[in-house]
């Protein structure tokens, strides 16, 4: 579309509204375009501070291409990476992100451990961010800080989302043993609503607080061994004085 087309656009539609529209139509205006003159040619009702506004977003506007995609973010080797991920789990939001954020950047055969030892109660999951009301363990003394739960349905929702990826990781050809959760998030999802009969003949809302799991799992590069600094110092330079000496030394 041409530049008229968008000016008429903005012209009738949107002189209350042009936040809104404005913005789509900035977007669009190829980057030499002298806005300022367009705005106050085209625009007469607009105030000067919005025409300002206007110009300002122009100038700083994102000229990537932005592709929308699946997950928030792209692993660094997408060749030594595998990802999963599950959409409105019926598991609570708090409880799984805490439990995510224990096995962050964990190697994968470790989490798993993790996880099946938080179902057992044999290892905690420390409660950080959304800790109002949980009580204090001994347990989460490892950990650095005093509260923690066992959620037990987080971690069996977790254990199936990472046997998932490693299956993936399976499929593309990749050593599982080195894997390491690179990335995990989890959002919220949106409630789901049912109502709860009470006394009186009252009703109180029963929400459900779902969530979206995404994890990458990525190949740990294999740590080399820095060489000694024994074998890096330079030899010192012998004088002839001294390997003559040492030759008739050799010879008594």
């Amino acid at each position: 579309m041409d530049t008229d087309i968008h000016l008429n656009c903005v012209h009738t539609h949107i002189l209350d509204r042009w936040v809104k529209f404005s913005l789509k139509i900035i977007n669009c205006w190829p980057p030499h375009t002298d806005v300022t003159s367009i705005l106050c040619a085209s625009l007469p009702s607009f105030s000067c501070g919005s025409r300002k506004l206007l110009v300002r977003l122009f100038h700083n506007r994102d000229t990537s291409k932005v592709v929308m995609g699946r997950y928030s973010v792209d692993p660094d080797n997408a060749t030594k990476s595998c990802k999963a991920r599950g959409s409105n789990l019926r598991v609570h939001f708090k409880n799984t992100r805490e439990t995510a954020q224990a096995i962050k950047h964990m190697p994968l055969r470790r989490a798993q451990r993790y996880l099946k030892n938080v179902i057992a109660k044999k290892e905690i999951v420390p409660f950080r961010r959304f800790n109002g009301g949980v009580g204090r363990k001994a347990q989460a003394k490892a950990f650095g800080c005093t509260q923690g739960r066992w959620p037990k349905k987080s971690a069996e929702f977790l254990w199936q989302l990472l046997r998932n990826a490693e299956s993936n990781a399976d499929y593309k050809g990749l050593d599982v043993d080195r894997l390491v959760i690179d990335h995990i998030q989890v959002n919220r999802a949106p409630k789901m609503r049912r109502r709860t009969y009470r006394a009186h003949g009252r009703i109180n809302p029963y929400m459900s607080s779902p969530c979206h799991i995404e994890v990458i799992l990525s190949e740990k590069e294999q740590v080399v061994a820095a060489p000694s600094p024994e074998e890096d110092a330079p030899k010192k330079k012998q004088s002839k004085k001294k390997m003559a000496r040492q030759k008739l030394m050799q010879r008594d």
